[in-house]
């Protein structure tokens, strides 16, 4: 069974930082090379929106509330997807994911933003908590 497996979730106070990494099993991630990856979350009673994204040729976008203090990155070697965080809120509580798919556009912005059911790759998420 291919899966994207979340992975670094922790309790951090405000402020603080912590990395997220994407590891895979049942595919090679080679596979996700001109994919659309992407990084979304989900706080309790809320719906999973999308908070970064990275494309094949290595652009990326951000959800308003992330920007500037979330970078994914993807290394491009191995293809492994990563979520860089820093001044991290409490607001940022949530279950974190993520997820790839052959997607076009493969933005979080605009009129036309990813949603968790275009993707056909993904798995079980890494739990963020941010305390004051």
């Amino acid at each position: 069974q291919v899966q994207l497996v979340a992975s670094g979730g922790g309790s951090v106070q405000a402020g603080g930082s912590l990395t997220l990494s994407c590891e895979r099993s049942g595919i090679e991630y080679s596979h996700f090379r001109y994919y659309c990856m992407a990084w979304f979350r989900q706080a309790p009673g809320k719906e999973r929106e999308g908070v970064a994204t990275i494309d094949g040729n290595g652009r990326t976008t951000y959800s308003e509330s992330v920007k500037g203090r979330f970078t994914i990155s993807k290394d491009n070697g191995a293809h492994d997807l990563s979520l860089q965080m820093i001044s991290l809120k409490p607001e940022d509580t949530a279950m974190y994911y993520c997820a790839a798919e052959n997607l076009v556009p493969c933005t979080v912005t605009g009129d036309a933003p990813v949603r968790w059911a275009d993707f056909g790759y993904g798995g079980p998420g890494t739990q963020v908590t941010v305390f004051s």
